[in-house]
């Protein structure tokens, strides 16, 4: 009888799935990524992103971190002076920027992956057990949360870098650790109105655990919302780790960071453009693309945003 009724609980929870507009298959999902311009141009980008990264050995012309002081501030090749060894000229200290953007790539994607899936997996579990068992967990969790709030992010990070130092897995750990809040409140926010379903209260009535109803019911409904959230903080994180870096508190040499680079070019922006433009542009485009592709997977996604032909 009991596994009737969990059968049943799992029944109603699709159903109630279906009714809301769940998320379409792959077929359908490439149909609307497709129809949606700005969804295409984002999922080209952050393809090629990934493939630059993914391939930087093969794609990088030079070390990034080789020094060559008889080369330093060359012209991009279309320039008067400039080089067809360099492509994108050479910067302060003779490195190859072509190059350097190119491994820069692979930092701004571990980066931003990898901070997303530390406060997003924080910011999920805390969420979870705030919305679903309330009472004393929720406040604790939610008055930490406000604390979190009431202190600027970036502020947060510098004193922390400062004192830790600065480093990649520094900088991934330091990145998650202070933006778990928003995922915390959006969860806790999908529970609550989750834990009051028929399917739920189904479960709790053949005898269901906790665990298992948190587990099987409610986080396949708000899975949609975690990754319309974390595709959205990709973007935010890559921008805070060209900031952290540009400050000199994110990335260290000799690994590349397109903040490091802007920070190494904004003394030679009036004589060297290219020293600097060409890692902002590249962080201005990494970020469009990745807001695109998560302004697209919102609509796909979200049943309220989705539109019925």
């Amino acid at each position: 009888m009991a596994r009737e009724m969990d059968t049943l609980a799992g029944n109603t929870l699709q159903e109630a799935e279906a009714v809301k507009g769940s998320g379409p298959r792959y077929k359908q999902m490439l149909k609307l990524l497709w129809k949606s311009k700005t969804g295409t141009v984002g999922a080209m980008i952050f393809t090629v992103i990934c493939l630059v990264a993914l391939f930087a050995p093969f794609i990088a012309t030079h070390n990034p971190a080789e020094l060559d002081p008889l080369l330093r501030l060359k012209p991009p090749v279309w320039m008067d002076g400039g080089m067809s060894a360099h492509l994108l000229g050479t910067d302060n200290l003779g490195r190859d920027i072509f190059s350097r953007l190119v491994y820069g790539t692979r930092v701004s994607l571990i980066v931003g992956i990898g901070a997303v899936l530390v406060s997003g997996a924080i910011g999920a579990v805390l969420g979870l057990i705030s919305g679903y068992y309330g009472k004393w967990a929720s406040a604790i969790i939610m008055r930490t949360a406000d604390a979190f709030l009431s202190i600027p992010s970036i502020l947060l990070m510098l004193v922390v870098l400062a004192v830790v130092g600065p480093g990649l897995t520094t900088l991934i750990f330091v990145i998650g650790l202070t933006n778990w809040v928003s995922y915390a409140r959006v969860m806790r926010g999908e529970v609550l109105s989750i834990k009051e379903r028929d399917f739920v209260k189904a479960a709790r009535a053949v005898g269901s655990r906790n665990g298992r109803i948190i587990l099987k019911h409610i986080l396949p409904n708000v899975v949609s919302s975690f990754i319309i959230l974390s595709g959205m903080n990709v973007a935010t994180t890559i921008l805070m780790e060209a900031s952290l870096s540009f400050l000199g508190l994110g990335i260290k040499p000799p690994d590349v960071s397109w903040g490091g680079m802007l920070s190494d070019g904004r003394q030679y922006i009036a004589t060297s453009w290219w020293v600097a433009t060409f890692p902002g542009a590249a962080i201005t485009i990494t970020v469009l693309g990745v807001i695109f592709l998560g302004d697209w997977l919102r609509d796909v996604l979200d049943p309220r945003m989705q539109t019925r032909e």
